[in-house]
């Protein structure tokens, strides 16, 4: 049954990292069309506990809403909206490491872009992309990384 949620996911993440590459902006309509198909699917397919859903597309939303605030508009609204969503497909857990590996991934290919001169200082990145990209390996491979982790700093 995971699967129907993978092909959701990678299909909203096709659209996102076009428009976003493209465009910079990650369309409301693009989210509002998958929100439905997810929301049903959860609904059917709980998470285990089964707020873990709502709690996850809470702290979506509302972690990067103070990081927009915070930041005076570093990242959209689009970008809030789409953590929102993935916090409700994937739960609380995945989200975050989600969020850790696209921020990773974005310093990274920053100061690459930056060191190489291909991008100056004051240019804007979409950060669209590497959400997909975190989120992708968080989806994927999330519950291994997580007990690796726990297993190695925790015990």
């Amino acid at each position: 049954m995971e699967l129907i949620l993978a092909l959701l996911l990678m299909s909203l993440f096709h659209i996102i990292t076009v428009s976003d590459l493209n465009y910079m902006i990650i369309p409301d309509k693009v989210l509002l069309f998958f929100l439905i198909p997810i929301m049903i699917y959860r609904i059917f397919i709980p998470l285990t506990p089964w707020w873990s859903s709502l709690l996850g597309a809470f702290v979506g939303m509302a972690g990067t809403g103070l990081i927009i605030i915070i930041s005076r508009g570093g990242m959209g609204g689009g970008d809030m909206k789409l953590f929102g969503l993935i916090g409700l497909a994937v739960g609380t857990n995945l989200l975050l490491l989600s969020f850790f590996l696209a921020t990773v991934l974005a310093t990274i290919a920053s100061i690459w872009l930056l060191l190489t001169r291909v991008m100056s200082k004051n240019n804007p990145i979409p950060f669209g992309p590497f959400i997909v990209a975190g989120t992708t390996i968080a989806f994927y491979f999330g519950t291994l990384i997580i007990d690796w982790y726990v297993i190695r700093f925790f015990y």
